[in-house]
């Protein structure tokens, strides 16, 4: 299986793509203050997938797997205060609460799975595999 694969971590790459998105649009106290640290929130979850995704033991991935949850925990925290500030919208807020929580229910699910096999699974692909079969194409293809 390949990273770009992983429907979670395509949601997750979706994500951080839409919190740039609106973020880029704010005046320059509320990127500096709110802004900023939900960007990096929103994009830590991938970066976390694809860190963990790229680990050799199933049980660092599962580690980052974690740490992508946190990441989430604190997306959602930062869109709540970003709404309640009234710089998210309405109908963004619930778009992005929605979506946020599906990616929590497919993490969940992605975590309980690394590692079912036994004590010795290790990741499907190791990160030579995987480099070697790399496509420049990919990344842009997830994020679109």
């Amino acid at each position: 299986m390949r990273l770009e694969e992983l429907q979670v971590y395509n949601l997750a790459m979706d994500i951080g793509e839409r919190v740039w998105v609106i973020v880029e649009k704010w005046n320059y106290f509320q990127k500096d203050t709110v802004g900023k640290q939900w960007v990096r929130a929103a994009d830590s979850m991938a970066a976390n997938l694809s860190e963990g995704f790229g680990r050799f033991h199933y049980k660092e991935n599962r580690q980052f797997c974690y740490y992508s949850r946190g990441s989430l925990f604190e997306t959602k925290t930062w869109l709540t205060k970003a709404h309640k500030r009234r710089i998210v919208g309405e109908d963004e807020y619930h778009s992005l609460v929605k979506d946020l929580n599906v990616i929590g229910i497919k993490l969940n699910n992605y975590i309980k799975s690394i590692g079912t096999q036994g004590t010795t699974d290790r990741v499907k692909e190791s990160p030579a595999t995987y480099l070697e079969n790399w496509d420049d194409n990919d990344s842009c293809e997830a994020a679109q």
